[in-house]
């Protein structure tokens, strides 16, 4: 079966951290309303949605994909680099070992967003930089490193992640905004986009990617590719620096 974590965005979203824009309003039910349909679509499209409880005193707490990395059966729970975004952590490994998977901790060795972790296929790609530190990047080798699985970190500065920057299609092209990406030759192989929240994809399945709705040119250009795209309104969670892949975790039985 497949899985995706979700949290609930908080009554506090508005206050959200924001650090490589400009803070805009947010209107929180239609960021609700947002979610729901994101929700909806993974389900509608063969993923099983399990909520983590919900966190209502983390403003950022519906962006679950900087808690958790996943590894096969391991689940790495991450330490954010910013200190108060710790609290997001709060029921994520509780409901893994629920489901039955292993559960270790980057802890206190260094700091670690899970969304500067970009896997493609046996290569673990690292965003350094930001939110995540050497420290954090060299306990995770050590976590995952037996197991088939190759870190690499690279640099990033300009963005508040590394998948706010560039994430993989299914044959494992690395795609990105290039304003923003520190260096594309960091990756084997590299195709720029045509707009930023092109960047982003979901891999739903070998042949379909979940995508932000503001960036049709991006999908014309990945359905010319042979790829289904699917495309989801996330405008409010793309005011607090997030995108299709932070607002859940996929996960498999």
């Amino acid at each position: 079966m497949n899985m995706i974590l979700v949290r609930r965005p908080s009554t506090r979203l508005a206050e959200g951290i924001v650090t490589h824009i400009e803070r805009s309003e947010i209107d929180v039910d239609r960021a609700r309303a947002q979610w729901s349909s994101y929700v909806m679509t993974m389900q509608t499209n063969g993923w099983t949605p399990v909520e983590v409880p919900p966190a209502d005193h983390c403003p950022d707490g519906v962006f679950i994909e900087d808690a958790v990395v996943m590894f096969d059966r391991l689940a790495v729970l991450t330490n954010p680099g910013h200190e108060v975004r710790r609290l997001e952590l709060e029921g994520v490994g509780e409901t893994l070992r629920d489901l039955g998977y292993r559960v270790k901790a980057i802890g206190d060795a260094g700091t670690l967003d899970g969304g500067d972790v970009l896997k493609v296929g046996s290569v673990v790609y690292v965003g350094l930089g930001g939110r995540t530190n050497e420290a954090g990047i060299e306990r995770l080798e050590r976590l995952v490193g037996r197991r088939r699985y190759r870190v690499r970190a690279v640099p990033v500065t300009k963005v508040l992640h590394l998948k706010s920057a560039v994430t993989a299609l299914p044959d494992g092209t690395v795609i990105g905004w290039e304003p923003v990406v520190d260096d594309p030759s960091c990756f084997a192989t590299f195709l720029p986009m045509p707009e930023e929240q092109g960047a982003h994809v979901v891999l739903l399945d070998g042949t379909t990617l979940l995508m932000s709705a503001a960036a049709p040119e991006s999908a014309d250009l990945l359905r010319r590719r042979g790829y289904r795209v699917i495309e989801t309104d996330i405008s409010e969670f793309e005011k607090l620096e997030g995108c299709v892949t932070c607002l859940s975790v996929r996960i498999r039985a």
